[in-house]
C-alpha cells in the first residue's frame, strides 16, 4: 500500500526540508563485496547469481525504515512492502523491465523472478508494481566495471543499485557495487548500514533464511 504521509511526523523532517528541491539530490556509495559464497551457492543450487544477489538487497533493505520512504513530486510516501526493479533483453533485441515483489523465502522470491523475467522477454512488456517500494537495479555481467553512476536530476527518486561483470580470482571473486540514493529519503549512515547488512545477507546461510 502507497500513502502520503507528513515529512515532519518521519525521521526525515529536517533532511526532506533540505533536499527535496535541491537539483542535485541523489548520492551515490560505492562497495566491493566479496561474492564468493554466492557465486558456490548458485552453482550448488541452480539458483541464478543475480536472482541470490537481489534477494540479498531485498533482505537488507527489508531492515531500514527509510528504504519504505519515497520522495516524489514534493510529497513523501510511505509503502508497506518492497519490490526489486530488474532489467532484461527481449526476444526483440529490446530492454523490458519489471518489478519483483520481495519476499524472505528464496524458494518464492525465485519463483518470482523467474516467471516475471521470462515474461518481459517474451511478450516486451514492462510491468510495474504501484503499491510496493521499487528498489532499481541494473546487472550488466558482460562488461566489467568499477563503478556505475546514475542520472543525478531526481527525476527518478526511488533507490538504485548497479553492477558488472564480477572479478574472479584465485582465492576470491570480487562484485563492485554502485547504491544511489535521495538524500531526503536517507543520510549516508541508514546508506552505509544497508551495505553492512547486505554483507551480512551474502555470507548468511542459505538454509537460514
Amino acid at each position: 500500500m502507497k500513502q502520503e504521509v507528513n515529512p515532519q511526523d518521519t525521521s526525515r523532517g529536517e533532511a526532506f526540508n533540505m533536499w527535496m528541491s535541491s537539483p542535485q539530490p541523489m548520492v551515490t556509495f560505492v562497495k566491493t563485496f566479496d561474492v564468493s559464497r554466492l557465486l558456490k551457492i548458485s552453482q550448488k543450487t541452480g539458483i541464478k547469481f543475480n536472482v541470490l544477489l537481489c534477494w540479498c538487497i531485498g533482505k537488507a533493505a527489508n531492515q531500514i525504515e527509510e528504504f519504505f520512504l519515497l520522495p516524489q513530486d514534493g510529497k513523501l510516501f510511505r509503502y508497506d512492502k518492497l519490490a526489486l526493479n530488474v532489467i532484461v533483453r527481449n526476444k526483440a533485441g529490446g530492454l523490458s523491465t519489471c518489478d519483483i515483489p520481495f519476499s524472505d523465502n528464496i524458494r518464492q522470491f525465485n519463483s518470482f523472478y523467474l516467471e516475471l523475467t521470462d515474461n518481459a522477454v517474451q511478450n516486451c512488456e514492462n510491468t510495474s508494481l504501484d503499491d510496493c517500494m521499487i528498489i532499481g537495479t541494473s546487472a550488466m555481467p558482460h562488461t566489467e566495471l568499477d563503478c556505475i553512476i546514475n542520472q543525478y536530476s531526481g527525476r527518478y527518486n526511488n533507490p538504485f543499485l548497479a553492477w558488472g561483470r564480477y572479478h574472479k580470482s584465485w582465492l576470491k571473486t570480487k562484485l563492485p557495487i554502485s547504491f544511489q540514493f535521495h538524500h531526503a529519503q536517507m543520510d549516508g549512515a541508514q546508506a552505509g548500514k544497508f551495505l553492512a547488512n547486505i554483507k551480512e545477507e551474502i555470507n548468511r546461510n542459505l538454509h537460514e533464511s
